[in-house]
């Protein structure tokens, strides 16, 4: 089978917005620092250098020994850690919400991204230390987008209340899910190990961040990966300068809202509040609202005079949270950071961002999209072949794919344009007729036109169908292997969870992502395994 690249602007599957920032539009210039490219980060190390303020060090790094206390950790994650505390390491650092069972694959290809970057980069600038950062959404409160994941086409979704940040949510009753799991998955060496990994991280922690970061760890702990819970009162003390402006200023609200004007042909991704924090509790996360010289919170009865909201956050930063306009500005505080990994839809709103960072004059990272793969089977691959079938084919939409397969495999051509053109030419004697008699006379011909062109479009349609009927056998193994590669005509990505391809890989599968993808190229990986 051809090994086309696919590049992520002719997937199909990125945004005009996304499309425009790869290929670096000059109309958005303005809305990023640099592009990524290996060279851009020395500027950006330059960049960070200068402005990062290095007493955030060593709270951190005490965070991160208090959060990894009690887990077996890998050398290299202990040493990333500890390099932390000196001046001259940097993260590149991803995000992704707390989803069950770490939710769809490309959960898997942003943290390898990242791992691969810094690895990438330690080789270019060998001067400075580089740590890949999973940064945990444990502030989240959306659980219906987290609970569930599927397996080879079943949802299993975890069934419980929440209202607060998802970090801190119970996992009391996982073990009835896991039962039904467990079921699913068979008695192989690789499905126990699938089992083991479950319930080790979910039934034996007892929360959802806790869980999370078991998990996280397990798969990528052997190469250095740093696990963050921002969830935390000594990481947000050091952000309360501006969550003190955001709820005095409201300087994000003005310089995003300028922003959104200079994107309006494209979808905005968010629109920013007044003001952008959330207050919470266990058991709580609501917007903060300004209304009659009171802080109040959304839906309760919770309100506060500009004092009283000032020295709550003195004294318990931890009530604070940051909406998806104010994370960013708190990661890129806390953390030495140089580059964000994300999906298109998290980088076009970090695009919203750069304006309001330089006026609260913080480091914008660079963004960088995340790889996106297609897993394919060895037997896939030769059906494919067999039906000749390329990787430009199967990223077309199937009603497209269909059709531009009938009429390749069609005995005779299904396109009618030269009949269509030779009645055009018949026509264009009559026009010239009527320029020489009464104008009655030309608008029958243009009637007669329009109808016969109709009516051969129309046979054109009826043929197309025909043929697809004679056609059936071969174009139902054509839309039945797209369904196996693009499950809901989605990206595999978005949809499987990565127990599906590791019940039959094991740690093959993560090695050999490790091995094949480059997080700077711009394209489709496609590895068979």
């Amino acid at each position: 089978m051809p090994n086309d690249c696919i590049s992520y602007q002719k997937s199909g599957y990125f945004s005009p917005l996304m499309n425009d920032y790869l290929d670096q539009n000059s109309k958005l210039h303005s809305l990023y620092n640099r592009f990524p490219t290996i060279e851009n980060f020395e500027a950006q190390i330059i960049e960070k250098l200068s402005n990062f303020n290095n007493n955030h060090r060593n709270s951190l790094v005490a965070v991160l020994q208090k959060q990894y206390a009690g887990i077996e950790i890998s050398h290299l994650t202990e040493q990333n850690i500890e390099s932390l505390k000196v001046n001259n390491t940097f993260t590149v650092t991803t995000g992704h919400q707390l989803n069950l069972f770490s939710g769809p694959l490309y959960f898997l290809y942003k943290i390898i991204s990242t791992i691969n970057l810094t690895t990438e980069l330690k080789v270019k600038y060998p001067a400075y230390n580089f740590v890949p950062v999973y940064w945990m959404a444990t502030e989240d409160h959306d659980f219906e987008e987290i609970n569930y994941f599927n397996f080879k086409g079943r949802k299993f979704r975890w069934n419980a209340a929440s209202s607060g940040p998802v970090g801190r949510l119970s996992t009391d009753g996982l073990a009835d899910f896991f039962e039904i799991f467990e079921q699913e998955l068979g008695h192989s060496t690789n499905a126990e190990t699938l089992k083991k990994m479950f319930q080790d991280a979910y039934l034996k922690h007892d929360n959802l961040a806790d869980a999370t970061r078991y998990l996280a760890n397990a798969l990528f702990g052997s190469q250095g990966l740093v696990i963050i819970d921002a969830d935390d009162a000594n990481l947000k003390r050091n952000f309360i300068p501006y969550i003190k402006e955001e709820l005095l200023q409201q300087t994000a609200h003005k310089k995003v809202l300028e922003t959104t004007q200079k994107l309006k042909e494209y979808d905005v991704q968010v629109n920013p509040r007044e003001i952008n924090l959330f207050y919470i509790e266990n058991n709580l996360r609501e917007r903060i609202i300004f209304e009659n010289d009171k802080f109040k919170v959304n839906n309760t009865k919770i309100e506060f005079s500009e004092s009283e909201i000032l020295t709550l956050l003195d004294s318990n930063p931890e009530k604070f949270s940051p909406n998806v306009i104010m994370r960013p500005l708190y990661q890129e505080v806390i953390l030495p950071n140089l580059c964000y990994i994300g999906g298109g839809g998290e980088i076009a709103y970090w695009l919203e961002l750069k304006s309001f960072f330089d006026a609260v004059k913080v480091s914008f990272p660079i963004l960088l999209v995340r790889n996106s793969v297609l897993l394919a089977t060895e037997k896939q691959i030769k059906k494919a072949d067999k039906l000749s079938l390329n990787w430009n084919d199967l990223f077309s939409k199937q009603s497209e794919l269909i059709n531009e397969k009938t009429k390749i495999l069609s005995e005779f051509d299904i396109d009618l344009t030269l009949l269509k053109e030779q009645l055009q030419k018949q026509f264009s004697i009559l026009n010239e007729i009527t320029t020489k008699t009464d104008p009655s006379f030309a608008g029958a011909v243009k009637a007669q036109e329009v109808k016969q062109i109709k009516g051969l479009e129309n046979l054109e349609k009826r043929l197309l169908k025909a043929e697809k009927i004679k056609l059936k056998d071969t174009l139902n193994r054509i839309t039945d292997l797209q369904n196996e590669l693009f499950p809901n005509q989605s990206l595999q990505e978005r949809q499987a969870n990565f127990s599906e391809f590791y019940l039959e890989s094991g740690d093959h599968l993560i090695n050999k992502l490790i091995e094949r993808l480059n997080p700077l190229d711009q394209q489709f990986d496609i590895i068979e395994f």
